[in-house]
């Protein structure tokens, strides 16, 4: 009999190094299995290989934004589907997930129980 086999990993993309840490060490305490991105072109990269369960998207990052990201995400045939939730200090973040159709804003600094509820409904542990 075959080993059960891991749920796609959550893909956390945050320039802010502590941030990203922060959150990757939270959700792999309750299970969660993550790959990590610093800005929206690694996160395409990663998330072409990786087919993540979930996306944390920052808003406001070098290189390629959130909101670009997005709209490549978008474009993209394999990775339109995945489920995005912003992760956003902008005081108009929830009108950018609804402009970005995205399930919602988590405003910064985060609370980390709102950040595994949501989670918990998209994604399950391994």
């Amino acid at each position: 009999m075959e080993p059960p086999r891991p749920l796609r990993p959550i893909l956390v993309v945050e320039d802010d190094a502590d941030s990203r840490i922060m959150l990757g060490m939270i959700l792999a305490m309750q299970g969660y299995r993550t790959v990590a991105a610093t800005n929206g072109a690694e996160a395409l990269e990663i998330a072409r290989a990786q087919q993540p369960c979930l996306i944390l998207l920052d808003l406001m990052m070098p290189v390629m934004s959130g909101e670009d990201f997005r709209k490549a995400q978008l474009a993209d045939a394999r990775l339109k589907e995945i489920p995005v939730i912003l992760l956003s200090a902008r005081h108009d973040g929830a009108a950018k997930a609804h402009d970005l159709a995205v399930l919602g804003c988590i405003r910064k600094p985060v609370d980390f129980n709102e950040v595994l509820a949501q989670v918990a409904t998209h994604c399950r542990p391994f």
